[in-house]
């Protein structure tokens, strides 16, 4: 068992996540950097190939959810800095809000794709929605700092099949070489069908509407931030949202209340994805997290050929709690060891090794202060011959196992794992368990 403790920057970190930041207090709220828009620039645009520039939405008129605009912030991946505002409602295709969407580098420039509000009668038919795209004004400030909306917007209309306040949260677009033409996917839901349209267009100005969804499922719910990218089965690099073979697979992440993605197959023919049949009923897949993580996002980052994935987490606080505060949300990475970014927030090590914990017994782990740590732990058990069957109506939902089976309920092997940010009674602790 290892623990790798960070360094603490004061109070104000003890309620903060490992890898977030927040809006400035008494200025609005943070949407979703990857919910929005995540885009990892390539080191020809960006002095160092180390800065990264991602996009969330931001309220700058109160603390809570509203008609938002899209704002940056640039660094690297630790420590981040706020610039002015990119893409606000200004225009006739987003005058009640722009919403979230996805960059996608485009002959060697990066373009968004994001979702536009058009309400033209917010007492019948509220939150229209609408595509629109965004160019760099100037592709020589290292910052990308001004965004111009062309008037030909929007390139992604509502059309027939489209349920107009179904409609948003772009992907990134990939190239499929067979056709020449890039992809994205739009979330959207029709006739209680959550679904992921697909569009094609050579110029990122023209666009068609494929015949076929990229994939749907029989449901009542809008299947909102898709997310869709290919994953290598030989080795452990991230790939190029383009990418596809024989030796990749697929991830098709879709919200249908949770962040929940499949693993299937592509086929760039017929434009269609296909979960593998491992995954139940072929439909929610696995939870990206099962703690309060949402409207996920990745990206590609192209000089250490990784993918990285970003969040958003909500606090629990009531709105009122939010405004008093002034701000709501953080954006949250599902961080990985590999991170060599990570050995900035990292401070002493401590290890327990070759330790025996009895079923209801505890083991103090100590020299640990800090309310942020990286753990490593390997559990080895005996036996599992007295384990007892597992219901099968919770493998879909682990939550609510976990709240039946909670950690102090005695089972046939187990419970085993930590309790964490736990006073010395245990009155107050969170535990991560089996």
């Amino acid at each position: 068992m290892r623990f790798v403790g960070s360094k603490s920057n004061g109070a104000e970190e003890n309620d903060r996540s490992l890898f977030s930041f927040r809006s400035a207090p008494g200025l609005a709220s943070v949407a979703s950097l990857s919910q929005s828009l995540s885009l990892s620039t390539s080191p020809y645009l960006l002095p160092s190939p180390s800065l990264y520039k991602g996009f969330y939405r931001y309220n700058p008129k109160s603390a809570v959810w509203a008609s938002d605009i899209i704002c940056p912030r640039i660094r690297d991946l630790i420590n981040w800095i706020a610039l002015d505002s990119a893409i606000t409602p200004s225009k006739s295709f987003a005058i009640y809000g722009c919403w979230s969407g996805s960059a996608t580098i485009f002959d060697g420039s990066p373009v968004i794709v994001y979702t536009g509000i058009i309400d033209t009668d917010p007492n019948t038919i509220p939150w229209i929605q609408v595509q629109n795209i965004a160019y760099s004004k100037n592709l020589s400030d290292p910052y990308l700092r001004e965004w111009v909306k062309p008037d030909y917007n929007p390139i992604l209309p509502i059309g027939p099949g489209i349920n107009g306040t179904e409609f948003r949260n772009p992907t990134t677009a990939w190239y499929n070489p067979l056709d020449k033409q890039w992809r994205p996917g739009v979330g959207s839901m029709w006739d209680y069908e959550g679904k992921v349209l697909l569009y094609k267009s050579k110029d990122f100005k023209t666009w068609v509407k494929a015949t076929d969804p990229l994939y749907s499922v029989k449901e009542e719910r809008m299947w909102e931030c898709p997310d869709f990218y290919p994953v290598s089965v030989k080795g452990y690099l991230g790939l190029d949202t383009s990418v596809y073979g024989q030796d990749t697979k697929h991830v098709l992440k879709v919200i249908d209340g949770r962040d929940r993605y499949t693993i299937g197959t592509y086929d760039t023919k017929r434009d269609r994805y296909t979960p593998d049949a491992t995954f139940a009923n072929n439909k929610y897949g696995l939870l990206y997290d099962y703690g309060n993580f949402y409207a996920s996002k990745t990206f590609y980052d192209p000089v250490k050929k990784r993918r990285i994935l970003w969040g958003w987490s909500n606090e629990s606080d009531t709105v009122e709690e939010d405004n008093i505060k002034g701000w709501a949300g953080i954006q949250d990475s599902l961080a990985r060891s590999k991170w060599e970014e990570l050995n900035s927030l990292r401070g002493s090590h401590i290890s327990v090794t070759s330790t025996t914990v009895k079923q209801g017994g505890l083991q103090q782990v100590i020299g640990i202060q800090t309310a942020q740590a990286d753990v490593e732990v390997t559990f080895e058990v005996s036996s599992l011959d007295k384990a007892e069957p597992f219901d099968t109506k919770y493998a879909n939902d682990a939550q609510a196992f976990c709240k039946i089976k909670g950690p102090d309920v005695k089972g046939g092997v187990g419970p085993f794992g930590l309790h964490v940010l736990a006073t010395t009674d245990l009155q107050e602790r969170t535990s991560v368990f089996f």
